[in-house]
C-alpha cells in the first residue's frame, strides 16, 4: 500500500463523527477500501493507493456532510455511505431543514420511497426486514400530524400470525392486541417521544390497532399505516384499503416472502400490488437486501435466504 497521504480538511465535529467512538468508524472504512486513516486534528489523512484513497475520500465526505447537519452519524450511516462510494450513486441528501423533520432517509431506495409518500394517496412499500419500510411510513404520517396536514395517525397491522389467536391469550382486549403493536409503539416512541405519544394517544390523534377494528368505518383526515400486510387475506386487504376517506392518505407495508397464512396463496399485499399497480394515485416502492439499515448481518442473512428461494425456483 502506498503510504503517501491525503488530507482532507474537517471541522472537529465532523472528524469526530467520521471516527466514531473508539476509531469504529473509522476502521469500517478501512477494512472497505484498504486505506489507512489517521487523524492529526483539523482533519482527517487517507492513506493508500489512489482509487482507494479517492472512494475513502467520498465515503468520509458524505458522512462529514451528514454530521454538519446535526444528524448522529452511526454505523449504519457509515455502511451506507461506504455502499454508495463504491457504486457511485449518489448518497441521499442530509437533512437540514427537510419537512420530514429529523428522520432522513439512508439510501436512494428509501429517499425515492419518502418522496413517494408525499405525493401519492396510496404507496406501498415492499422488501425486507430491516429497511426502514414501517419506520420511515411512521415518521412520514407523525410528521403530518404535527404540522396540521391531517387529523388522526392511524396504524394497524393483524392480529393474528402464525396460527396464533387473540382469544387464547391472556389479559383484557387491550393486554391481548398490545404484544403485536410493540414495534409501532417503538417507533412511534422514537420518533415523537413518550410524552408527545401519551398526550395524542389519549386525544385519539394516534391509534394502533388490528384490522379487525378498521371494519365498517370510515376513516377521513388522516394518514393510514397497513403493517405487515403480507398477512392480511384479499378480503382484509380490500376491506382496509376502502376505509380511506375524504382528505386520507394510506401506507401499505409487507415483505411478500414472509407470509404466515396457513394458505400463503390468500395474501392479500401480492394481490393487491398486482392488480394495482399503474392505477392513478397508487405508488409501489421496492426494497431489497441493500436497503437494509440494521445490523450487517441482517442483510448477509436476507441475501442467504433470496439466493436460496432463487434456487428453489420460488
Amino acid at each position: 500500500m502506498s503510504r503517501t497521504p491525503e488530507f482532507v480538511v474537517l471541522s472537529d465535529v465532523a472528524a469526530r463523527a467520521v471516527a466514531g467512538a473508539g476509531g469504529r468508524h473509522a476502521a469500517l472504512i478501512e477494512d472497505a477500501f484498504k486505506v489507512l486513516i489517521e487523524t492529526p486534528g483539523g482533519g482527517i489523512s487517507l492513506s493508500g493507493d489512489s482509487r482507494a484513497r479517492s472512494l475513502a475520500k467520498r465515503a468520509v465526505l458524505a458522512l462529514a456532510a451528514l454530521a454538519e447537519s446535526g444528524t448522529p452519524v452511526t454505523e449504519a450511516d457509515v455502511r451506507m455511505a461506504v455502499g454508495h462510494s463504491r457504486t457511485g450513486e449518489s448518497a441521499p441528501a442530509p437533512p437540514g431543514g427537510a419537512r420530514r423533520g429529523p428522520v432522513s432517509p439512508k439510501t436512494a431506495t428509501q429517499a425515492r420511497y419518502m418522496d413517494l409518500l408525499g405525493r401519492h394517496d396510496l404507496v406501498f412499500g415492499l422488501g425486507p426486514a430491516g429497511t426502514g419500510k414501517t419506520f420511515l411510513a411512521v415518521a412520514h404520517g407523525a410528521g403530518m400530524l404535527m404540522r396540521g396536514e391531517i387529523d388522526r395517525l392511524i396504524v394497524t397491522r393483524p392480529a393474528v400470525e402464525a396460527g396464533e389467536k387473540l382469544g387464547f391469550l391472556p389479559g383484557d382486549l387491550t393486554e391481548k392486541v398490545d404484544p403485536y403493536m410493540a414495534p409501532v409503539w417503538e417507533a412511534l416512541t422514537q420518533i415523537v417521544g413518550t410524552e408527545q405519544l401519551r398526550r395524542r394517544r389519549d386525544k385519539g390523534e394516534i391509534e394502533v390497532a388490528p384490522i379487525a377494528f378498521m371494519r365498517g368505518r370510515t376513516l377521513s383526515h388522516a394518514f393510514i399505516i397497513v403493517d405487515e400486510a403480507q398477512n392480511t387475506s384479499r378480503l382484509q386487504m380490500k376491506m382496509v384499503l376502502t376505509r380511506m376517506g375524504e382528505g386520507s392518505r394510506m401506507a401499505v407495508t409487507g415483505d411478500p416472502s414472509q407470509i404466515d397464512l396457513m394458505n400463503p396463496s390468500d395474501s392479500g399485499l401480492a394481490h393487491a400490488v398486482a392488480i394495482l399497480d399503474g392505477v392513478e394515485g397508487v405508488a409501489i416502492a421496492r426494497f431489497t437486501a441493500a436497503d437494509v439499515v440494521r445490523h450487517p448481518m441482517v442483510a448477509r442473512i436476507v441475501r442467504a435466504y433470496d439466493d436460496d428461494a432463487a434456487k428453489r425456483g420460488r
